[in-house]
């Protein structure tokens, strides 16, 4: 189902997004993560992704927020943007977590050919517990969330789990 919300701002809800998961023991680390794309089929892709995340056996899922399309910023010559924040559990430190999503996407076939360029998956550490992060590699909460509605809007449509 697809609701618009303005001319360029539009949610979609299938039976991966929203959603709510059955929690296990994980409950180390809260985690909000930005997922987005604008290179083919993202609804499917982001699926496959859901699925990579429940079979592994140090990532609990939580939750996922509707699906947003949005247009690209920046670079604007491009497809619009699919989004969506999910939020999970871990073991995983932020670096290892960090490390982690970088070799999915990879595994998707991201390719950084220039900043804001289009993209197959991109996956941000958006909040980590409440913690603050400020390395080379990572910084938490991610430094433009506030301003971005592919992470302001999937969020108003979350429980707060941290």
């Amino acid at each position: 189902m697809k609701h618009k919300l303005n001319d360029n701002l539009t949610l979609i809800y299938n039976n991966y997004f929203p959603k709510r998961f059955q929690t296990k023991t994980i409950k180390q680390n809260i985690i909000h993560i930005g997922i987005g794309g604008n290179i083919g089929d993202m609804e499917k892709r982001f699926q496959k992704l859901l699925s990579i995340f429940q079979q592994h056996n140090l990532i609990n899922l939580i939750q996922t927020s509707p699906l947003l399309i949005n247009p690209a910023f920046g670079y604007i010559k491009q497809n619009n943007f699919y989004n969506a924040v999910i939020s999970i559990s871990s073991i995983y430190s932020a670096k290892e977590l960090l490390k982690f999503l970088l070799w999915v996407e990879k595994r998707f076939k991201r390719v950084r050919l220039f900043k804001d360029g289009p993209r197959t998956l991109d996956l941000d550490i958006i909040f980590y517990n409440n913690d603050k992060i400020n390395t080379k590699s990572l910084k938490v909460p991610h430094l433009h969330w506030k301003k971005r509605d592919s992470v302001i809007i999937p969020l108003l449509f979350m429980d707060r789990v941290w």
